[in-house]
């Protein structure tokens, strides 16, 4: 059967939501750039006292063995490309809370009000969770990995009270460390700790949107092991301690994000027999 053709008015009737949410978005984006470059343009002026603030773990260590804290230029253009890295990082860390709240600006007309009273909670848990993460990672994993790291220093060169020998054949060893190589190293603890006490925020939001379910989690235990053992092996440094402690935080907040979803279920539930809606399919579904 044949369609009636649209008319000009009605094509451009058709599309003006379209062309709407696409000026939307674009409005958003734009808020979103000019706060990231700031920001940006914020921590590449006081990019050395940030700086000062990411090297107090390394200082702490080399400080607690006997040695000078001080970080080396290996190439010409190091010290510029560290300020860039430093400014995008602070750029992004203070500009987030303004990025996301334009997304939720965008996200938030096509949602119902119970949606966004549902959403909005977790949107405000993201950046709390990752900052969380990465205080964690800064007073108490870098710490501990950047202690374990300078234990293979060797004397002569290290003039500390246990390791000094008085044997001429034995080649020293010394940390001299590069200053972008460090900052890298800084950013990606913080960054994989930051990003992995998002977990519980995540799996609560798809477990209130229905797409996971507590008992669905809690048998898919013995893979989300492994994969939570492959995560910390890629993120982390080869250290068997970062290892072995993202994994314990991981998989503790992989077992707290089961009980927050559980909770949602039992108040689900409860919400649906009052409402007169729950079926015993959905009761074994559950079970």
């Amino acid at each position: 059967m044949a369609t009636k053709p649209l008319k000009e008015d009605e094509l451009e009737d058709s599309s003006a939501p379209l062309i709407e949410h696409l000026a939307e978005l674009r409005t958003r984006i734009m808020w979103s750039m000019a706060a990231f470059i700031a920001a940006m343009i914020l921590c590449y002026t006081v990019w050395q006292p940030i700086y000062n603030i990411l090297t107090q773990p390394i200082c702490a260590a080399l400080e607690a063995r006997g040695q000078s804290c001080q970080l080396q230029i290996i190439k010409l253009q190091e010290g510029f490309f560290t300020a860039i890295n430093i400014s995008f990082f602070g750029g992004f860390a203070l500009s987030f809370p303004i990025i996301a709240f334009q997304l939720w600006r965008f996200v938030a007309p096509g949602l119902y009000r119970s949606e966004k009273a549902a959403f909005l909670p977790f949107l405000l848990a993201s950046p709390i969770m990752f900052a969380i993460g990465a205080t964690f990672a800064y007073y108490v994993i870098l710490p501990m990995a950047y202690d374990f790291f300078l234990s293979f220093q060797q004397a002569p060169v290290v003039a500390t009270t246990k390791e000094v020998t008085t044997t001429d054949s034995v080649a020293g060893i010394a940390f001299q460390g590069s200053m972008q190589e460090y900052l890298s190293l800084t950013i990606k603890f913080i960054l994989a700790f930051g990003l992995s006490f998002q977990l519980p925020v995540l799996l609560t939001l798809m477990g209130k949107a229905g797409l996971v379910s507590s008992s669905g989690l809690g048998a898919a235990r013995r893979y989300a092991i492994v994969g939570i053992l492959v995560l910390a092996a890629v993120a982390t440094p080869p250290d068997v301690i970062s290892q072995v402690v993202l994994f314990s935080v991981i998989y503790a907040l992989y077992e707290v994000s089961i009980q927050l979803i559980r909770r949602i279920e039992k108040r689900r539930e409860a919400e649906m027999r009052a409402n007169g809606t729950w079926v015993e399919d959905e009761e074994e579904e559950q079970a």
